[in-house]
């Protein structure tokens, strides 16, 4: 596994790229409102993204049709935008890729449509706070499986389960690239590479409710657990500075 080392600069490119991917899921999840159908998200994720110099990365990539994956209620990851219409109570994942200046930036959220119940509000907090917990536990020198490890800790105690068979990722000249960083632990902890100064990479718990075992849907796109309950997913992009995390992909 060869895991790239970025210099300074790349790191300042890769940001850039990440804030506009920041930028755009701030500004659609200041928009977002029942009534509106995925579609339009997508248009207008898109627009945002193209007006702010960037490339919609997503876009034809591996062949998926939207800038923009929405991912409504049920489905995790990857729900493709049609012209399904949101409702009060609905809850919408949000995840957008960006290119710039050939370097890609890639973060999600998961946001309460209208008003949700507590138990759709627990599991998106759950998704949200096992990322930062996450990231603030970051050290250079510890072990990717040690990073999975607090990632599964975390969906586990709150009462969730981890999506399996899908992962966070590197980053960089490339949408995707080494490593995998699973959300749940295959092995032990003290094995494989280490986290190290100059390595940019995506973290995305994918949260379940009672089974992880995942279910690509007749779109061939959309994620769901086969217990077939709400789901939620967030990501930022990071890269290691100075030995800790650095978010590249705040607004």
């Amino acid at each position: 596994m060869a895991i790239a080392i970025r210099k300074p600069a790349e790191i300042a490119k890769l940001k850039a790229a990440g804030e506009i991917v920041g930028q755009t899921l701030e500004y659609l999840q200041n928009l977002v409102k029942p009534g509106m159908t995925l579609k339009e998200i997508d248009t207008l994720g898109e627009a945002f993204v193209r007006e702010k110099g960037a490339i919609p990365s997503f876009k034809g990539l591996y062949g998926f049709t939207g800038s923009v994956c929405t991912s409504l209620n049920e489905v995790c990851i990857h729900g493709v935008p049609d012209d399904t219409v949101l409702k009060d109570g609905d809850v919408l994942g949000l995840d957008i890729g960006t290119k710039l200046d050939g370097y890609f930036g890639d973060a999600a959220i998961t946001m309460a449509v209208g008003t949700i119940s507590s138990r759709d509000q627990d599991l998106i907090d759950c998704s949200k706070g096992a990322l930062y917990y996450a990231i603030d536990s970051i050290r250079a020198g510890m072990r990717f499986k040690e990073l999975t490890k607090i990632l599964e800790d975390y969906i586990t105690e709150a009462g969730f389960v981890p999506l399996r068979d899908y992962c966070g990722h590197g980053i960089g000249t490339k949408a995707h690239d080494e490593p995998n960083i699973p959300n749940y632990l295959e092995g032990k902890p003290n094995q494989g590479p280490k986290i190290r100064n100059g390595m940019v990479f995506c973290l995305e718990p994918m949260v379940c409710q009672k089974s992880g075992q995942p279910m690509v849907l007749d779109d061939k796109w959309s994620v769901v657990s086969d217990d077939r309950l709400r789901s939620a997913h967030y990501e930022h992009q990071v890269a290691i500075v100075d030995g800790k995390a650095v978010i590249l992909t705040e607004a």
